[in-house]
């Protein structure tokens, strides 16, 4: 066996997966078809959720400091992020490029085999593990695994050799798209004019991106890029602009195919990212919802893949990641009709753009947009306590960036007696994490000896809250478990029991898990005898 997981494509939701799958103790080698990571940059925007789960792995600081944008849109209507729950609010211009090259190095640090000039070209699924076949300059390799995850993007080789069905439909419109130096135009947001629709910004490598597109255009067939006399000649048909004086350093074209796989998952094959999911490029959700793909999927399959817990965890990961793809695709589509519509859409981009006038409106689409509306219909054990009214419970939504007084931990970050250490402090390791906000030194005792089996996969902190917080999510709450991926699994009162969700997401460990025979007796509330 040459590898726990082999993860085919090194783009952003590849390299990120690498990452999450050695913070988990996988070996990992990742297969890409290019001799070097591409310059082009097709997404720029990172969201508030990227931004929120970077923090959680201490990876912000290798961002720099990039610009933001506190408006965003809506199918060309604008939004305001401003007012967004989140220390991120708003829209980072991050180039892709950058984005990889930060996880390659990362994921290099950590350990991951990255094997460039290897293109898959078979698949072979056994009951154990999967044999991977690549052309090389040296020839036919083969690499065995027990797992195998295409991020191969929208015309995964992986996705077509698995047999996973890619339901959807084709585009009908097309936009062209060019990355431009030596040009000075003005930045054009979302313009829908008489011929068509135009878009120009500047970018942090200071070339111009231009897109373009002509109302009722059909779809070209492609063998390869736009020529740019092409995209000089719509740019100009649509705004009246000569921008052919510029020199091309990027060119595309792209629709508005909406598309997502049957399954994530065909017993040792899955999929992330584009190969799982293609939706035209609106605001930037495309790469966003790809690392989140591999956030969530990462610490799920390390865990299967070395033995950590049981097969059954990789279902989580469809059940809780296709829905959500089912709702991006489903808002970008919508946003397809309100940009590239003629102007039998004039009607409802005015009504939508009053409704957007109200601050209710406006938060849930740029949440939507943002990705901090997720939330997970996580199983693996109820919330418990009489502390905190059920409705409220922040179970399944991603945990709040809060600083700690932390008391006792078993985290490498927040050491008792240092500076506060935040929630985001506290994942940077890639474990999950039990909060014991009960302040009380014998139920502390009670949860070590229960999740004495945890001790490399779940952190136990013992900690209070700001008295100035007033405990904000976590009010009433005294136990708080959350996932790896930055996600509230389970909360609890001081006499509740984590073991059951503790167990169900992180699998039996030590010959039993917490089910088994491990130190402590259940407290027992008083006067519930």
């Amino acid at each position: 066996m040459d590898a726990d997981v082999v993860v085919v494509g090194a783009g952003p939701v590849g390299l990120m997966l690498a990452c999450e799958l050695r913070l988990g103790g996988a070996r990992v080698i990742v297969l890409e078809s290019l001799v070097a990571p591409t310059t082009e940059s097709r997404a720029s925007t990172l969201h508030a959720r990227t931004l929120e789960f970077f923090d959680q792995r201490g990876l912000l600081d290798q961002l720099g400091s990039p610009p933001v944008q506190s408006s965003g849109h809506f199918g060309g209507i604008p939004l305001d992020f401003s007012g967004l729950p989140t220390r991120f609010p708003g829209q980072y211009k991050v180039l892709q490029a950058q984005v990889e090259e930060v996880l390659a190095r990362r994921a290099t640090a950590l350990g991951a085999d990255i094997r460039r000039e290897h293109e898959v070209c078979g698949l072979e699924a056994g009951a154990d593990t999967v044999r991977v076949r690549a052309r090389t300059p040296a020839g036919l390799v083969g690499v065995v695994a027990r797992y195998v995850v295409g991020c191969d993007g929208e015309d995964s080789t992986v996705r077509v050799l698995s047999g996973i069905d890619f339901p959807g439909a084709a585009g009908t419109h097309e936009l062209l798209r060019a990355d431009i130096t030596g040009i000075e135009i003005a930045d054009r947001r979302f313009e829908r004019l008489p011929e068509g629709l135009a878009i120009a910004s500047r970018l942090p490598n200071g070339a111009t991106r231009v897109m373009v597109s002509v109302f009722g255009r059909p779809v070209v067939s492609r063998m390869g890029a736009p020529e740019f006399d092409e995209i000089c000649s719509v740019w100009q048909q649509v705004t009246g602009d000569d921008i052919a004086h510029g020199t091309p350093i990027w060119r595309n074209a792209f629709d508005d195919t909406s598309r997502l796989a049957g399954r994530l998952r065909s017993g040792r094959i899955l999929l992330a990212g584009d190969a799982a999911h293609v939706q035209m490029p609106s605001g930037g959700q495309a790469i966003n919802l790809g690392l989140q793909d591999a956030a969530n999927l990462g610490w799920k399959l390390a865990a299967v893949a070395t033995g950590a817990a049981p097969e059954d965890l990789l279902e989580t990961y469809h059940e809780e990641r296709h829905e959500i793809a089912r709702r991006v695709l489903g808002n970008i589509r919508a946003q397809g009709l309100l940009l590239l519509g003629g102007p039998e859409v004039d009607a409802t981009r005015t009504v939508l753009r009053e409704l957007i006038a109200y601050p209710e409106v406006n938060d849930r689409l740029a949440a939507m947009i943002a990705g901090i509306d997720v939330r997970y219909a996580i199983g693996g054990g109820e919330a418990s306590g009489t502390g905190a009214d059920r409705q409220h419970s922040p179970v399944g939504a991603a945990v709040p960036h809060v600083e700690l007084a932390v008391t006792s931990t078993t985290a490498a970050a927040g050491a008792p007696g240092t500076d506060p250490a935040s929630t985001a402090a506290l994942l940077r390791s890639g474990q999950g994490v039990l909060l014991d906000l009960a302040d009380c030194a014998g139920r502390h005792e009670w949860l070590s000896g229960r999740l004495a089996p945890y001790a490399r996969r779940v952190d136990l902190v013992a900690a209070t809250l700001p008295a100035a917080d007033g405990g904000g999510v976590f009010a009433g709450w005294e136990t708080v478990l959350v996932r790896p991926d930055g996600y509230v699994a389970w909360v609890g009162d001081r006499y509740s029991d984590p073991g059951p969700a503790v167990d169900f997401w992180f699998g039996s460990a030590s010959g039993g898990g917490v089910s088994g025979s491990v130190p402590g007796v259940v407290p027992v509330r008083v006067g519930s005898l």
